[in-house]
This record gives structure tokens, C-alpha cells and sequence, in this order.
């Protein structure tokens, strides 16, 4: 597969094309999900809230679009994107299309430490966020220090870690929502669920920087991505740093991860889910992949997320349910799937 990606032609001319097109299909999907809802609105009162004009009604339809439903959904789109490409730089350094952040246990541990942030009473600003991300890279650095201090980086062992990982941290979770008072239940349930109804404004502008800045640092290592996966050995030999390199991406999705969990809570599969779906349709030159697989994630994260607030209206589901529903089959398929191009260390 590395060998294939390196000889591939790929041209700005084309990546920028398909790039735009995702683009613009994350904004049809995002002014669909703008007008689907428990509160119907019509396209008369869309019209005079742009216009800027209308009675008391549409008065009302404005808070329900750009106070309630529009934060929402660019808080999925940065979650989805965020976990997208999380996902896809963990399954080209572990060179294993079963790797995400929620196997590998880091948005555990970062769920981890946004409810240890709970439980100290960091209920506002950064305190939270913080928290979150130190228990990310804790879980990192826990993940490495035992999956590879004796065997290297070997995927599966790495993998399995991780597996590993993310059941301890769920089951610390769970004693904590088991013995914690009534206050602080809901907040906690919120980060085992998933859920994308708590946002607000000041939650994306915490989030939405880190979440560009570590895209655009990713997607300079691009060609090293792709060196990667034609192997270490091959890497080494282009001059590629290997150690430094997986340092490096590991920790900057670890910011990522930790950044949305904060306020998004435990939402699996969309990093199995996306990038797998992405190489299938666009090949695995991560020059293309990346900013497909991010942009491809926040769509699939604003549609569920649609789906879990409408389906059973006027209740609504966690989004974590719905990704959980489409991410499970896919997880079994992968691992049933045979004749993989993925190389298995």
C-alpha cells in the first residue's frame, strides 16, 4: 500500500476540487440540519429572520436558529472533524485501520479528567478543558509507556493496550457516577453519553482554534504520513524521524481529543468510522485524506447529531447512541473483513 501511495500522482488542482466539494457539502448539510427540529419553522420566518424583520414570531424562530441550533451544529462539525482526523493519524502511525481515539482509550482518559474537573469544583472557563486534556495525555503517555517500552511501537500490542485502557477508565467513570451526589450526576452522565446539547458561543471559541491550528500542523506532516505507512524502515531511510515524528502527531491529537471531549463528552467509532470510508472512496495519500476525513467527519457528526434530537422528538437522544449504532457493525466488519490492504505488524 505505501509503495502505491508514493508512486500515485496527486495534484493541488485536485485536492483542492475535492476539498471544496466536501466543503460544500458540510454546508448543505449543516443549513439542513439548521432547519429540522423539534419547533417546526417555516421558510417564510427563515426569510424575515434574514431580512431582519417579522412579529413577535419570528422573533422567536431567531433564537431557536442562532442561539440554539446553530452553535450546536458547528459544534458537532468541529467534534466530528476533530475525531475524524484524530482517528485517521492513529490508524496511519499504528498502520492499523482499527485504531481510533475511543479504542485506544485517549478520549477516555480525557473524559476521565473532565470529570475528575467536575468533582474539584472547575465547573467554568478552562478549568474543565484542562482537566480534560491532561487525561489525555496521560492516557498517551500510559499507552505508550506500557505498549511500547520493551517491543516498540508494534500496532497490535499498542492497540490492545489501549483496549485495555479504556476499560479501566470506564469503569473508574462509572464508579464515580455511582457514588457521586445527585448535583453532579447529570454532568457526568453527560460526558459517558455524549451529548452536544450543553453548547454555547464561548464553548466553540475555546475550541474552534485549537481544533484549526492542530489541523493545520497535521497536515504538514502529510508526506511523513504517507512515508509512514510504507513503513518504518522506508521512513528511515527517506530521513524521515520516526520517534519524533509519532511524538509529535500523538500529542497534538491528543490536544484535539482532549479539546472535544471537554465539552462534548465520550463520542466513539467516528474515528473508525470516517477515515476507513475516506481511503476506500480517495485512495491513502494523506494529502487528500486529511482534509477529506476532517471534513468528511464533521458531516457525519452533524447528521447524527440532527438524528438524535429529532428521531424521537420531542426527546431527543445522545448523539453518542447514534454513532454507537452505525459504529459498532462497522467495527465487527473491519474485523471479520478480510484481504485488508492495511499491513498488520
Amino acid at each position: 500500500m505505501g509503495d502505491e501511495v508514493l508512486r500515485r500522482p496527486l495534484s493541488p488542482t485536485r485536492v483542492s476540487a475535492v476539498s471544496l466539494g466536501m466543503a460544500a457539502l458540510l454546508v448543505v448539510v449543516c443549513c439542513t440540519a439548521l432547519l429540522l427540529g423539534t419547533a417546526e419553522i417555516s421558510f417564510d420566518q427563515v426569510r424575515s429572520v434574514f431580512q431582519g424583520v417579522g412579529d413577535r414570531q419570528v422573533g422567536t424562530a431567531r433564537l431557536i436558529l442562532f442561539d440554539i441550533r446553530l452553535p450546536r451544529i458547528i459544534l458537532a462539525a468541529l467534534v466530528g472533524f476533530a475525531l475524524a482526523l484524530g482517528g485517521l493519524v492513529f490508524q496511519a502511525l499504528l498502520r492499523n485501520p482499527l485504531a481510533d481515539p475511543f479504542i485506544l482509550g485517549v478520549s477516555s482518559g480525557s473524559a476521565f479528567g473532565a470529570i475528575l474537573g467536575i468533582l474539584l469544583g472547575f465547573g467554568s472557563g478552562f478549568g474543565v478543558p484542562a482537566m480534560s486534556f491532561a487525561g489525555a495525555l496521560a492516557t498517551l503517555v500510559l499507552l505508550l509507556s506500557l505498549g511500547a517500552r520493551r517491543i516498540g511501537m508494534e500496532s497490535s500490542t499498542i492497540l490492545l493496550t489501549g483496549v485495555i485502557i479504556n476499560a479501566f477508565f470506564t469503569a473508574v467513570i462509572m464508579f464515580f457516577v455511582s457514588v457521586s451526589a445527585d448535583s453532579k450526576l447529570h454532568s457526568m452522565l453527560f460526558w459517558l453519553y455524549g451529548d452536544l446539547s450543553q453548547t454555547s458561543y464561548s464553548s466553540i471559541s475555546l475550541i474552534g482554534p485549537v481544533i484549526l491550528l492542530s489541523a493545520l500542523l497535521i497536515y504538514s506532516f502529510a508526506n511523513r504520513l504517507n512515508l509512514l505507512t510504507a513503513g518504518e524502515s522506508s521512513a528511515l531511510r527517506m530521513g524521515v524521524e520516526v520517534r519524533k515524528t509519532k511524538l509529535v502527531l500523538l500529542v497534538i491529537v491528543s490536544l484535539m481529543i482532549g479539546a472535544v471531549v471537554a465539552f462534548s463528552g465520550l463520542i466513539g467509532f467516528i474515528g473508525l468510522i470516517v477515515p476507513h470510508l475516506a481511503r476506500m472512496a480517495f485512495g491513502s495519500d494523506h494529502r487528500l485524506l486529511i482534509p477529506v476525513t476532517a471534513i468528511g467527519g464533521a458531516v457525519f457528526l452533524v447528521v447524527a447529531d440532527t438524528l438524535a434530537r429529532t428521531l424521537i422528538a420531542p426527546s431527543e437522544l445522545p448523539v453518542g447512541v447514534i454513532s454507537a449504532f452505525v459504529g459498532a457493525p462497522f467495527f465487527l466488519y473491519l474485523l471479520l473483513a478480510k484481504g485488508s490492504r492495511w499491513s498488520r505488524s
